[in-house]
């Protein structure tokens, strides 16, 4: 039972994480409006893999402490559960609404040139997102390292 739960535990964070680090990297790249709206149409159609993911990965993890009877007692798991909770909070809080409003300035603008509006909206996301993408890295070498 444990290695089943810590296999889909592992998957499910690849799912959840590897989502976040990969669509801003591809986002990044679009030159064009056309790329734009194609990967704020594709990263739409992908958001479930990470919605899910992070769901399977709470569950999973709860499952794990439980099983195991680590319970909060140790350091590491304290502070990758706070950081995965702030995880959470900045991507749905802060990230995901801005970019819900840069895929509707992208879906409303016409012809391939990159309105300088949304270029520079699109500039404001990154600072979040490397954040973001810190705090995945952080979690990662708390589950993998369990320092304290």
């Amino acid at each position: 039972m444990f290695g089943l739960l810590l296999v889909l535990h592992i998957l499910s964070a690849i799912a959840f994480m590897g989502s976040a680090f990969l669509i801003p990297a591809v986002r990044r790249s679009a030159k064009t409006a056309g790329q734009l709206r194609f990967v704020f149409d594709m990263t739409a159609k992908l958001s479930w893999f990470s919605k899910i993911g992070g769901a399977v990965l709470i569950a999973t993890g709860i499952g794990l402490m439980l099983l195991t009877g680590m319970g909060l007692s140790q350091m590491w798991l304290n502070a990758s559960i706070l950081l995965s909770l702030l995880l959470a909070v900045a991507i749905g809080a802060c990230i995901e609404p801005r970019l819900n409003k840069l895929a509707k300035l992208v879906a409303a603008s016409r012809g391939d040139e990159v309105p300088a509006e949304l270029s520079s909206a699109m500039k404001k996301i990154v600072p979040l997102e490397s954040a973001a993408q810190l705090l995945m890295i952080a979690v990662i070498v708390l589950m993998v390292i369990k320092p304290f």
